[in-house]
């Protein structure tokens, strides 16, 4: 995380994707500008990330069968 110190010393053109920095009368930044594509780049990386955390998680279960998760989705597990 940024000091308060550190913010403001920064600059937009430093941080990829970073349009412009919105600050308050104390130089602290509050919001940064994107592009709106730039944006949909950064959510999906944020989404893929998740994903691939949630593989890296289940990777050493045992799948079920097609029926075994069907009774699960029931309720039904015995």
């Amino acid at each position: 995380m940024l000091t308060d110190s550190h913010m403001t010393q920064i600059k937009a053109n430093d941080y990829p994707f970073v349009e412009e920095f919105v600050t308050d009368n104390s130089g602290r930044v509050h919001k940064v500008v994107l592009q709106v594509e730039d944006y949909q780049r950064l959510l999906e990386a944020i989404e893929d990330e998740g994903l691939y955390q949630v593989m890296q998680d289940v990777k050493h279960e045992i799948p079920l069968s097609l029926n075994a998760a069907l009774k699960n989705l029931d309720g039904d597990e015995g």
